[in-house]
């Protein structure tokens, strides 16, 4: 399964802040927004990743990831010309994709649990349909809702009811099957004039094919696309990291735990990072070849 990042849009909840950087280069305490998605993929065991941003903003990105090749993964890169709905993804990410399945997550979403590794890997091992994730929120109606029985099989979707069917939240992070740009392709523009992931969901449901997985009490789902929120979301991974004694979504960690990049590369990337904790912990590990069990 391969990838996609969807990291554009002008962020105006953000202004003064994002009227000169994209949303996602901004810090999440110690390392940009981008990492925390990027990580996901990679605890899903996704190596190919498709990274869709601005006009603007995709060299930054360029500058920041590369190629990949120093993760042992492979980025690609793609404008988006204008914001025109999640569901878009799919269709600018075809040729990426080349008939295969693909995973989307938005590139403003943090999460952070016990047990979300396998989660990540029930869902990227799917053969047919669609996954989507719940997660409980007090006041759901700002969000696509989803209404599902005791077996988990899915009943009902709503784009941000006033009178919602249930408390479940569908968070940034999809999963689908080979069929899903061809689907993307048939969507027509919503009243809104955007191609709605929520009536992509739809068309996987219609077929009886789309499941939800629960992220229970305890897990932590964040974005970042208000100050506050931004805030929050550094004071969360400061307090994590500050606390245990390891980084949240430190992605070249990650690529060594998976044996995608060696002791040596491990060591290389930290020295890069010179005199910076950041970089001294990548040194650390790199020297140790410590394997603490843990969350990435």
């Amino acid at each position: 399964m391969k990838g996609i990042i969807l990291a554009g849009g002008s962020a105006t909840r953000l202004y003064p802040l994002s009227k000169a950087i994209s949303k996602q280069i901004m810090p999440v305490y110690d390392k940009p927004m981008i990492y925390y998605p990027l990580s996901t993929l990679m605890l899903a065991g996704i190596r190919e990743v498709l990274i869709i941003s601005t006009p603007r903003d995709l060299p930054v990105f360029r500058e920041l990831l590369g190629t990949g090749e120093e993760l042992g993964m492979s980025f690609e890169y793609c404008v988006q010309e204008r914001p025109e709905g999640l569901a878009q993804a799919f269709v600018l990410g075809a040729d990426f994709l080349n008939g295969g399945p693909g995973c989307l997550i938005l590139g403003d979403n943090l999460f952070y649990g016990q047990g979300f590794s396998a989660m990540l890997h029930r869902a990227s091992a799917l053969k047919k349909g669609a996954c989507i994730f719940g997660y409980s929120v007090k006041d759901p109606r700002a969000y696509g809702v989803v209404e599902f029985d005791d077996r988990g099989r899915v009943l009902s979707l709503e784009e941000k009811p006033e009178h919602p069917r249930s408390h479940y939240a569908v968070p940034g992070l999809y999963f689908y099957d080979a069929t899903v740009t061809a689907k993307a392709a048939s969507l027509r523009p919503s009243a809104r004039g955007e191609y709605e992931i929520t009536d992509l969901n739809k068309l996987y449901l219609e077929e009886g094919t789309l499941r939800v997985e629960i992220f229970g009490r305890g897990f932590a789902w964040l974005d970042t696309g208000n100050c506050d929120s931004l805030l929050e979301a550094g004071n969360f991974v400061a307090t994590i990291q500050n606390r245990q004694g390891y980084r949240v979504s430190c992605i070249e960690e990650i690529a060594w735990r998976k044996g995608w990049i060696d002791n040596r590369q491990l060591q290389t990337l930290g020295e890069r990072l010179g005199k910076t904790e950041y970089g001294r912990y990548l040194m650390e590990l790199a020297t140790s070849g410590k394997h603490k069990k843990q969350n990435t």
